[in-house]
């Protein structure tokens, strides 16, 4: 992933008092471009988030790691301006524009101040409908885009989540790395890059949330100025990804005094019913926290790792429970038989009232810390769109939290953790393990 970015006065865009009460409007523009707006009055700037859906995975057949290029090269040069023209015009306005992309969303964030609104909103929209891709910003770029790749072939993070994906998701672009390859990087063409930009920005993808001093009338019609001459359609998404997970080891040979294992196998839809029981018992399971019992098992009583955790991997076209542990490569066997045992414990026995109280406690306090700021306001009105959330969400999510019992723990854990069906891709020279399927 690139990520291009230009940081601005800390004391102009500093996070505003943390809160969850947040009053969303839904706002529809006169061109029929939807967003969510959360007006806030306290500073003269507003924060927009812009979401195009479909990511690296809508890179054409062929020409893997165009969108993550094109991504890159989006403020490097547009209309009339090369990249430096571009950047001094941007200082200029004291605006921000942050451009990233990963395998479900092209990400485009701006901030600029109510006084250079609409030059800021003009300068944006040169970026987004008419850029350059000039040929030396297009070497400069494609050169940071290798290094990275190069640096990734040597990092066992990197290299465990590549194998994991590739095993978990065949034949779908979530089995292959959004940057590209070597080869697949190096051979796109200028004319690659315009055709990525045509698949992927483009109205019928697009999510929008907006934080700060305008209201709902300036926001449709900033819109509509903004984005309403983007083409209408893009490419078409991806299908869901088939996964069919065996309870077994792959092991990826790599000289390092110690292995990374990512781990994990089917997990839960975000709008099932029992999604927030799910949430709770992973975070018991090994959320993060010091206090999961994997943390407890696996680091205190054990001290096999430095780290152990879980997730709840909601991607737009599969659903994974995944987990990431390093350990030494004589302590790794056992660390994993650890985690096994603990999937098969918790998956047969559930959780006690005490992990169940704690957890939610911890859960329900730490939540208003999200929306410490404008721009993660305006990123979390984005998410909770292209999941299908309700504006009411962030009112009721701590209900929902609060009302799981120990019965629904018990249930979901016996419906989704499943010790036959764990999987774990192991980077390194592990001692006492071997390739099972």
């Amino acid at each position: 992933m690139i990520r291009v970015a230009l940081i601005l006065a800390a004391t102009l865009f500093a996070a505003l008092p943390a809160r969850a009460a947040v009053e969303i409007e839904q706002v529809e523009s006169p061109g029929g471009i939807k967003a969510w707006l959360v007006q806030e009055d306290e500073l003269p700037f507003t924060a927009l988030e812009i979401r195009f859906k479909g990511g690296t995975s809508l890179d054409a057949d062929g020409k893997r790691g165009a969108i993550n290029l094109m991504t890159g090269l989006i403020e490097e040069g547009a209309g009339d301006m090369d990249a430096q023209g571009f950047a001094a015009a941007l200082e200029t306005l004291a605006a921000d524009f942050d451009f990233s992309v990963g395998a479900d969303a092209l990400s485009v964030s701006a901030r600029f101040l109510n006084e250079t609104r609409d030059e800021s909103v003009a300068l944006l929209k040169t970026a987004l409908t008419d850029p350059r891709f000039d040929e030396d910003a297009v070497e400069r770029v494609r050169g940071q885009v290798l290094s990275g790749i190069r640096s990734d072939a040597t990092d066992p993070d990197s290299l465990a989540w590549r194998a994991f994906d590739a095993y978990a998701f065949p034949d779908h672009p979530y089995a292959t790395n959004g940057d590209g390859t070597a080869e697949s990087v190096a051979a796109l063409t200028r004319d690659d890059l315009f055709e990525a930009h045509q698949r992927i920005l483009t109205r019928d993808h697009i999510y929008v949330g907006a934080v700060g001093d305008i209201t709902p009338e300036e926001l449709g019609r900033l819109l509509d100025e903004l984005l309403g001459d983007l083409p209408a359609e893009g490419a078409p998404y991806p299908d869901e990804a088939q996964m069919d997970f065996e309870a077994g080891v792959t092991v990826v040979p790599f000289a390092s005094p110690q292995s990374t294992a990512v781990f994990g196998h089917e997990g839960l839809e975000r709008d099932d019913p029992d999604y927030f029981a799910a949430y709770v018992m992973n975070q018991i399971l090994g959320g993060g926290s010091f206090t999961s019992r994997l943390f407890e098992e696996v680091r205190e009583k054990r001290g096999l790792t430095y780290g152990v955790y879980t997730y709840l991997s909601d991607w737009d076209y599969a659903d994974v429970l995944n987990g990431q542990i390093k350990s030494a490569n004589g302590t790794i066997a056992e660390a994993i038989d650890l985690i096994r045992a603990e999937w098969r414990k918790m998956a047969e026995d559930g959780v006690t009232e005490e992990e169940l109280e704690d957890t939610k406690t911890y859960l329900t306090g730490s939540y208003p810390l999200r929306f410490d700021g404008n721009g993660r306001i305006a990123r979390i009105l984005v998410g909770m769109q292209m999941i299908g959330l309700p504006p009411e969400y962030i009112e009721t999510r701590n209900a929902n939290i609060e009302a799981v019992t120990m019965e629904d723990i018990k249930r979901v854990a016996e419906r989704i953790l499943r010790p036959d069906r764990l999987h774990f891709v192991v980077v390194g020279q592990p001692e006492g393990l071997e390739t099972t399927n």
